[in-house]
């Protein structure tokens, strides 16, 4: 095989994969909004129907039948469907939309079409049917859908080089929609969540653009939030999880946290001491899964091939399907109603004339019929069309009992009826809008009350993030007991925001990085603190250290740029004594050196200016070619004992 074969050959399995992938399987049809395995489900559901509930195992084993893949796939659709709230009675546990919980095993939940599914998705009479998979069975096309399922849902799938992420929207406002649109007003249609909460859609671009979400939070007591609503996309799990992330980072302060949810979300936030609920809202919403941000793209499969479009072309779409299955269903009606008129009034003619009575004595079956054929000829005045052999046929069929026993009048009663509800049907065909519009408010009278707006509209104001982090605290350390906090009375006090870090260095040479605490002991065993204050990635720190072993001492220079939160670090190499540290600019160091014979210079200067700013680990330069016995701030005063210039940077 040739290099060309080859590309020609991959290039023709991959495009049959893709539309495959694209038409098949992840991305829903406009007419009914449903991907094939709904499709197969709900048309199983229908095949089975007889108003009693069925194992979800049965329903799943029967769908095999024309799904061409897995159980567990068609399984987890119908619950995912079930869950959708519209097409599916449901008993047993079918998972909780709110925590995330599974649902029970297949053979322990139960499921049927609902009402609402029974009334506006099936009729088999409009439905096209082709082969399965194994050509074994029928499955339809698609299903004669007069309701905006695919909006009233939404629906979510990747497929080959795109994806769709229609969001849901309000059963009755999507009717009302319709209405609308029927009688030539304007409309809006916004979506709404089964999870509830609160939404912002001024950027919704009908469809091709995002709306941002908020939960439902409510104010217990100064000291308790309670969030009763959650975010279309996030569970309870999800949710606390992302509530006790942004706690450890120190973006917001809790004391503890509990999910009550069963029927309803209820998560109960307790703050601690120094912390009100009206304060801390807005750094849930801002770090948090409290507001989350939902995009929608709107990729449809229409005619068999996709179609990227918008709401509100879907729901116009929608309503023209609505009308056409409604025509078609009504000329139906009225082909049924004619021929039934004609059946009865051939009868009638039959029996009322006595037709019966010229066959009595003929014994071929083909003269009977040509007898009867031509006996009828004065009366086709009367009926809709000209009898055919069937029609004949049926009326050789009428038993003796039935044909003295008829009623004349009660039968010209009947055809009255009858042509009553002809002539509605007639007239709903010439006026098929205004039985759109009957049908669409039928059904919100019906089911509306069901559905009722889950998700408040309401416009969100953005959140300044850097206006949440410069709130400022005031932190005390003390020295002696070695505690730092919020809640230290020490002598050294320094503001910073409530998520700034705080930088604690050791006089060992060792240094971390901690959260703002109320109260704790940071001390090392062995060791003083040589300085305490806000790591803020920019503060140059002057230090100069001595090798206790070589006696020479050690200068340098740098920003404390890089950490981990807790993580202990090294300024100095391990078993060096500290001499001096400052954040300090233009320092200038004084040095005694070490007594030797013959040796004429006691002592030296360093300024550390000639110090370049390096990272945190590289290694100090020699500050004097001899050995230091003690190093000096030079003051410009009297020399004495070596000293550290501790806390300088927030005294």
């Amino acid at each position: 095989m040739s290099m060309e074969d080859l590309k020609h050959l991959m290039q023709h399995h991959y495009l049959k994969y893709a539309s495959y992938v694209i038409l098949d399987r992840a991305i829903p049809n406009v007419v009914d909004g449903l991907k094939p395995v709904q499709r197969r489900i709900l048309q199983m559901l229908y095949t089975m129907h007889d108003g009693k509930l069925h194992k979800v195992s049965n329903v799943v084993g029967q769908t095999m039948q024309l799904h061409p893949h897995g159980d567990m796939p068609i399984k987890e659709a119908l619950v995912n469907l079930a869950n959708k709230g519209y097409m599916l009675d449901t008993q047993g546990n079918f998972g909780n939309l709110y925590t995330g919980d599974p649902s029970a095993a297949a053979r322990y939940i139960e499921t049927r079409l609902a009402d609402l599914a029974l009334e506006a998705m099936f009729n088999p009479d409009l439905t096209e049917f082709i082969p399965s998979y194994d050509g074994r069975n029928k499955e339809p096309i698609v299903l004669p859908a007069k309701l905006p399922l695919l909006l009233m849902q939404g629906a979510e799938g990747i497929a080959v080089g795109m994806s769709t992420h229609i969001l849901p929207h309000n059963f009755n406002e999507l009717l009302e929609a319709q209405i609308a649109i029927l009688e030539g007003e304007n409309f809006k249609i916004l979506p709404d969540f089964p999870t509830g909460g609160i939404m912002d859609a001024s950027q919704y671009e009908n469809g091709k653009g995002k709306v941002k979400l908020r939960v439902k939070i409510e104010v217990r007591d100064p000291k308790t939030l309670a969030i009763t609503q959650i975010c279309h996309g996030t569970t309870t799990e999800s949710l606390i999880r992302s509530i006790d992330e942004a706690a450890k980072k120190g973006k917001v302060k809790i004391d503890a946290i509990n999910d009550y949810t069963a029927d309803k979300v209820e998560i109960e936030i307790k703050l601690p001491r120094g912390q009100y609920a009206e304060d801390i809202i807005e750094a849930l919403y801002a770090y948090t899964e409290c507001e989350v941000t939902l995009n929608s793209q709107v990729v449809v499969i229409k005619d068999d091939l996709p179609w990227e479009t918008t709401v509100d072309e879907i729901l116009k779409y929608n309503t023209e399907l609505l009308q056409g299955f409604l025509k078609k269903e009504l000329e139906i009606e009225r082909d049924r109603l004619t021929e039934k008129i004609f059946d009865k009034t051939l009868e009638q003619i039959f029996i009322e004339n006595r037709l019966y009575k010229k066959i009595e004595e003929i014994s071929s079956y083909e003269k009977i019929h040509s007898t009867i054929e031509a006996s009828l000829v004065p009366f086709h005045k009367r009926l809709s069309r000209v009898p055919t052999h069937e029609d004949r046929e049926r009326l050789l069929s009428i038993p003796i009992r039935r044909i003295s026993r008829f009623d004349i009048n009660k039968n010209e009663q009947e055809i009255r009826e009858i042509e009553v509800k002809l002539e509605g049907v007639n007239k709903d065909l010439k006026q098929i809008k205004r039985v759109a519009v009957r049908y669409l408010k039928e059904l919100v009278k019906k089911y509306g009350k069901d559905h009722p707006r889950k998700t408040q509209i309401r416009a969100i104001q953005e959140i300044d993030r850097r206006a949440i982090e410069t709130r400022t605290i005031k932190v005390g350390f003390d020295p002696a007991a070695g505690f730092v906090g919020t809640k230290v009375a020490g002598p050294l006090t320094f503001e910073c925001t409530n998520f700034d870090k705080l930088l604690v260095m050791q006089q060992n040479g060792s240094y971390a990085v901690i959260n703002i605490p109320e109260k704790q002991y940071i001390q090392a065993e062995g060791t003083k603190i040589a300085y305490v204050g806000v790591a803020d990635k920019k503060t140059v720190f002057n230090v100069a250290y001595r090798d206790p072993k070589s006696k020479y001492c050690f200068a340098k220079r740098f920003i404390v740029s890089k950490f981990i939160i807790d993580k202990p670090y090294r300024y100095f190499e391990e078993g060096m004594d500290l001499q001096y540290l400052s954040t300090a600019q233009q320092v200038k160091l004084e040095m005694i050196f070490t007594p030797k014979p013959k040796q004429k210079v006691a002592g030296g200067s360093f300024s550390f200016d000639k110090v370049l700013v390096k990272a945190v680990t590289a290694h100090g330069i020699r500050m004097a070619n001899r050995e230091v016995k003690k190093v000096f701030l030079d003051t410009g005063e009297k020399k004495g004992s070596p000293q550290l210039e501790l806390f300088s940077a927030k005294k």
